[in-house]
């Protein structure tokens, strides 16, 4: 095919849905609607829906000509061949495991929508220069092994894969697996070492949700991925003194949960104040009486914003400031209509995760915006460079394309999303919208293919 008509390839939307659906047949979730399809998914990673997922990954891409592999994080990857098969494929991809309460599309769309561009270079015949490429990333959530995007991770070098093979599960918390155990419990635990030596990549493409609501409130239909935001997670123990709540008076207690509540609140002010966000995900307390005041509370805190140097300031600040609370220090005066105490509590801190602030290739950012203006025209300029089809974004969420950029050229194309919502069971893209972005991960891999026979 010329580039003209390559440029007029178009993914089969109806097909797409279909891949969509059918597979969050494996690992539904509440139901949030009357229709068969609106239900979440709990689709954890390693679990047995997961081996169901992953099983139609590989027959699926097998059927359609592709060699398959598995690495020893259960990355899989699936590769279509082309002319110059010395070469590393182009690759697209994303994965498939969801939050315990997730959607139909975070994650999954990406895999499914990269599965259908293989479809549709199959119908038209298509070769292409260089060999290209489907993943499906491990675990990226971070919801049953507390690491997320750690496949990808380790696959960039970043992550022994020791600390990813041990990583025990978090749900249920009587689940004692490892990564390890389960790869191996599920029949993925691959005998290709996880790195990106042994499996090589010349860019890394990944269609996503926003996840947000900026691109539905400016109508805007395909987001230009230009970079992912900085984020740190940590584990917080507070440490007070179980007592008895009806024999123990206010100025007599060492109140670990009301402490880490003033803690939770500092959080919040502390990040409004310097434009990034704060949030507490994960919250365990012991002894977990009603008539026990908690001793012992241990609460999740992930601190994100554009720039390394704000998540800096914000996690020093929030530090000063929990020691202080801790202390009965309420400089901030959180708790003004509270009680004060003559008993005090201790803080310790574990950083748990860091990602940096990722800033994507200028070449395959470029693509997708070719891509974008060839199915929606170029349209009014609202942006730099860019027409009122889409927009220019920063990514708040991480994504394996963080770790994928180490190591070769990446970016991402953005779909809107219903009011925003994601990790939820209501998490909706529109039939039109994962056509739209499915499109333009299409036309950005062609491209880019191309690109590199130029070279």
């Amino acid at each position: 095919m010329s580039q003209k008509d390559l440029s007029s390839l178009r993914v089969n939307k109806e097909r797409l849905m279909k891949d969509i659906h059918d597979t969050c047949e494996w690992g539904k979730g509440e139901r949030y609607g009357e229709h068969e399809t609106e239900t979440g998914m709990s689709r954890l990673s390693l679990s047995d829906t997961d081996k169901q997922a992953r099983d139609w990954f590989h027959e699926t891409t097998t059927a359609l000509g592709c060699k398959v592999h598995v690495d020893a994080m259960g990355n899989q990857f699936a590769v279509r061949p082309g002319l110059n098969n010395d070469a590393p494929p182009t690759y697209a991809g994303s994965h498939l495991d969801t939050q315990p309460t997730g959607g139909r599309y975070d994650g999954i769309l990406g895999v499914t929508a990269a599965v259908e561009m293989l479809r549709v270079l199959n119908d038209n015949w298509v070769e292409t220069a260089y060999p290209i490429g489907v993943v499906n990333w491990t675990n990226e959530e971070g919801a049953r092994f507390p690491m997320s995007m750690v496949a990808s991770g380790v696959w960039s070098g970043d992550i022994p894969v020791e600390k990813a093979h041990n990583l025990k599960s978090v749900i249920p918390s009587n689940d004692t697996a490892t990564m390890k155990s389960e790869l191996e419990r599920i029949g993925y635990l691959g005998s290709t070492p996880c790195s990106w030596e042994s499996t090589p990549m010349a860019a890394h493409f990944e269609l996503h949700i926003e996840q947000g609501p900026i691109l539905e409130a400016e109508e805007r239909r395909i987001g230009v991925v230009q970079g992912v935001q900085s984020y740190k997670w940590f584990t917080v123990t507070v440490k007070g003194r179980d007592s008895h709540t009806g024999a123990t008076s206010f100025a007599h207690r060492a109140d670990a949960l009301l402490t880490t509540s003033k803690m939770i609140i500092a959080s919040h002010k502390i990040a409004a104040k310097h434009g990034a966000l704060a949030s507490t995900g994960i919250l365990n307390l012991k002894p977990g009486s009603t008539n026990t005041v908690p001793g012992w509370v241990q609460f999740s805190l992930d601190i994100r914003s554009p720039q390394d140097e704000t998540v800096e300031k914000v996690e020093k600040e929030c530090k000063a400031a929990f020691s202080a609370l801790a202390a009965g220090d309420d400089f901030m005066n959180i708790s003004s209509d509270c009680p004060p105490s003559t008993r005090h509590c201790t803080v310790e801190w574990r950083t748990d995760f860091i990602s940096p602030a990722t800033h994507f290739h200028a070449d395959c950012i470029s693509c997708v915006q070719s891509a974008g203006q060839d199915l929606c025209g170029s349209g009014q300029v609202k942006g730099k460079d860019i027409g009122s089809w889409g927009k220019l974004m920063t990514s708040g969420a991480g994504h394996d394309s963080v770790y994928a950029s180490k190591r070769c050229p990446t970016t991402m194309v953005f779909v809107p999303c219903r009011d925003g919502v994601s990790h939820n069971p209501a998490e909706y893209s529109a039939p039109e919208a994962c056509a739209d972005g499915a499109d333009v991960l299409l036309g950005a891999v062609v491209r880019y293919d191309k690109l590199r026979g130029q070279r």
